[in-house]
């Protein structure tokens, strides 16, 4: 596992050199300073002897112009794009936005061996590591010991559950319940969407057929897609922070009652 001086939260501070940010982030040094001076990342924290130190919202950003620029997107687009976002987003809200970008990619698996992962992670991956991310279905062994199929979507997901501090089987069982849980509302959503569309009697051939169902099918999904996956992170993300205060408002203690 990663030691605790990398940076992998938004709570942290800035601890990365712009050397170990390239690297971690999977592009190069130039890259990083080029970014900088177009705006797209913003300026590092000056540490000791004025050494620039960067932290989790600067590689949560680096993700998310590798994710637009894999959609083609050009870096003027990218920085419109970016433009549009708060100032003032946390490493986790722009890793939000990423995951909103990467939906749209097509699944395209990409091959990486054991060093660019170590690169990506910030420090050398064990074998329980590399079971991890095995497990949550980041990358597939091959016949090489030391080169693995990886699944970019998801890979920058992958390393930063490296650093969390939980049982793997908490894991999966989180994994488990959020597969459960999108998998029955992709169902009923498309369900109602097919009512809306087709009709309710699609099901008993009353409804359209051939050229205009395939139409149809496209319209729904091209315009509805987005706005649904949109609508699922929202509701989720409010219903996580509504959670996550009940839970805190139990650890806090009771406040002295006044005499």
């Amino acid at each position: 596992m990663a030691t605790p001086d990398t940076a992998t939260t938004g709570t942290e501070e800035p601890t990365l050199t712009v050397d170990e940010l390239a690297a971690r982030a999977g592009v190069t040094v130039r890259t990083v300073r080029f970014y900088g001076t177009r705006g797209l990342l913003p300026p590092p924290v000056l540490g000791p002897r004025r050494v620039g130190r960067y932290g989790p919202e600067h590689l949560s950003r680096l993700a998310l112009i590798e994710e637009l620029q894999h959609h083609g997107m050009t870096l003027s687009a990218i920085e419109r794009y970016l433009r549009q976002l708060p100032p003032d987003l946390s490493a986790d809200d722009l890793a939000v936005h990423r995951a909103l970008v990467a939906s749209w990619a097509p699944e395209a698996p990409e091959e990486a061996s054991r060093e660019q992962l170590a690169r990506r992670a910030g420090h050398p991956l064990s074998e329980q590591d590399i079971d991890r991310l095995a497990a949550l279905n980041v990358l597939e062994r091959t016949d090489d010991p030391d080169v693995f199929r990886i699944d970019p979507g998801v890979l920058h997901l992958g390393m930063r559950l490296l650093e969390v501090p939980i049982a793997l089987e908490t894991i999966l069982a989180a994994q488990t319940v959020v597969l459960e849980h999108t998998r029955s509302a992709a169902r009923e959503l498309s369900r109602l969407f097919r009512d809306e569309v087709w009709g309710p009697d699609h099901e008993s051939g009353s409804g359209p057929s051939g050229p205009e169902r395939v139409k149809a099918k496209k319209s729904l999904s091209a315009h509805m897609q987005p706005l649904v996956v949109q609508a699922l992170v929202i509701a989720f993300q409010r219903s996580m922070k509504s959670e996550l205060r009940g839970w805190y408002g139990q650890d806090e203690p009771e406040a002295p009652i006044s005499p």
